[in-house]
């Protein structure tokens, strides 16, 4: 009887061959399935936030809420790895490739600039179309409210700790996919996703492919006054609103954000793992 699921040595040839598939795409395949990945991350958001919204709106339900959002979250990569769609923060793996000599280094970084904008252009996307439907009344108002405390909060801290959630997090998202890689059938690759996924969402880790998402929701979000008053009802002040903007998108979150991801993907997954599996069959 074969195996259920793949050697991590074996991982690590699919890995290397993954990334000199992905590699090779034209940039136009690299921007169309960026952008299908940034929508169904923004969806695992959208979802996530919705199913614990009133949780998440009260001290003594908050864990419980993120709980919930943790678990309904993974969705958004179950549909990126299935679908074949291409994501950022999981293309870090890409890395085992260059460290393999099967792939440039200009060619992983040209991936990651086209796949970043896509999943970008997604993510806006679909923040335009969930603010835009109405979807934020529900709760009266509640969830409107708590999107944009939720993006107020991702642009209110410090880079160096945005820094350092987005390596945890981007460590666990890697770890999502590797995992996912070794299972041969469609059950064990959701499996192999969920529980990473979940952890790095209740633990509050940084995704900036997610932010893509969460920080533009909250933007477009504030310029609805019953949303705007949400927010405000949930305590939020007018100086964390203000502060909550197309140039914070970038310089409170983003930038930290996304350095912390690739050094997360690159330095604590790819390279170990090249280390210890691959680096003896590597040119």
């Amino acid at each position: 009887m074969d195996n259920l699921f793949l050697t991590p040595k074996e991982i690590a040839e699919k890995t290397v061959a993954a990334g000199k598939m992905k590699t090779s795409l034209s940039t136009v395949k690299m921007l169309i399935l960026g952008i299908l990945s940034g929508i169904f991350i923004a969806l695992g958001a959208e979802g996530s936030n919705l199913a614990a919204c009133h949780l998440l709106a009260s001290p003594d339900s908050f864990f419980l809420g993120k709980t919930i959002a943790g678990a309904v979250f993974g969705a958004g990569l179950m549909m990126v790895v299935l679908a074949g769609a291409e994501l950022f923060t999981g293309n870090s793996l890409i890395f085992m490739g260059v460290l393999d000599g099967e792939v440039k280094a200009s060619a992983m970084l040209k991936n990651w600039l086209f796949v970043y904008i896509g999943n970008f252009i997604g993510g806006i996307f679909t923040a335009l179309i969930v603010v835009n439907s109405g979807q934020l009344k529900a709760g009266g108002a509640e969830l409107g409210g708590m999107t944009i405390k939720i993006a107020a909060g991702k642009v209110g801290g410090s880079f160096f700790c945005f820094l350092l959630l987005g390596v945890l997090c981007n460590f666990l998202v890697c770890l999502a996919v590797w995992m996912a890689t070794a299972a041969k059938d469609i059950g064990g690759k959701l499996w192999a996703i969920f529980f990473p996924i979940m952890l790095f969402v209740i633990s509050g880790f940084e995704h900036s492919v997610t932010n893509m998402y969460y920080i533009p929701a909250g933007i477009f979000a504030k310029a609805v006054p019953a949303y705007l008053k949400a927010a405000m009802d949930l305590g939020l002040t007018e100086e964390q609103i203000s502060s909550l903007n197309w140039v914070t998108l970038f310089t409170g979150n983003l930038i930290p954000v996304t350095i912390g991801n690739v050094l997360g993907g690159t330095l604590l997954v790819a390279l170990p793992l090249w280390i210890v599996y691959r680096r003896k069959e590597a040119k």
